[in-house]
């Protein structure tokens, strides 16, 4: 149980990453991922990289500059502006729905006005998913100028949509529905120069 933990990435690495070590069995129609990081890096960086051998991005969170993050699907993208806070911690969720499309983001607990994106798509398995680098090819080809430098927790995956309420029930690591994985038992493998801590 990581709850009360964090994953700190200390500098700009081309290899450091947190491999989440879960077999997905079945293709995602829909699915929803939320997590807490906590950075001052202005540069473009990765938090949540989800790659099949097919598709390096087939799930990507990714924030391009301060006050901006964006989704990727099947490697087409989405952006969604917010405020920009320096030295806070910032709670992202986003979710998607292949029957429509539809895309949800939450930002510190708050919905945004939904958006759309590969309506009809499928999520495709066997899947790659690391924290805190981009995969440009299924488990690596990372880049040292997209790593991630700071911290992140809280990190839960669906593969269902949720409600508001649910968002803030996972902000508080409570969450209501079981995820396919959460921060409570988070299956994962430290590669590089990550560190658990406190």
């Amino acid at each position: 149980d990581l709850t009360s933990s964090v994953f700190v990435f200390p500098q700009e690495s081309k290899t450091a990453h947190v491999q989440v070590t879960l077999e997905l069995e079945l293709p995602l129609n829909n699915f929803t991922v939320c997590l807490r990081s906590f950075t001052d890096l202005t540069r473009p960086y990765s938090l949540f990289s989800y790659a099949t051998k097919k598709q390096s991005n087939e799930i990507l969170l990714f924030k391009p500059k301060p006050g901006q993050y964006e989704l990727i699907v099947g490697d087409k993208a989405l952006s969604f502006t917010v405020p920009i806070s320096l030295a806070e911690s910032e709670h992202v969720c986003f979710s998607w729905e292949s029957s429509t499309g539809i895309v949800g983001f939450w930002f510190n607990g708050k919905p945004w006005p939904r958006k759309g994106l590969q309506k009809g798509y499928t999520v495709g398995v066997p899947a790659y998913i690391v924290l805190g680098q981009d995969q440009d090819s299924f488990g690596g080809d990372f880049d040292a100028q997209q790593s991630f430098v700071g911290e992140i927790s809280s990190v839960y995956m669906w593969d269902t949509g949720i409600s508001n309420s649910g968002v803030r029930m996972a902000m508080y690591d409570r969450p209501k529905q079981t995820p396919i994985f959460g921060w409570k038992n988070f299956p994962y493998k430290i590669v590089g120069e990550v560190y658990l801590k406190p």
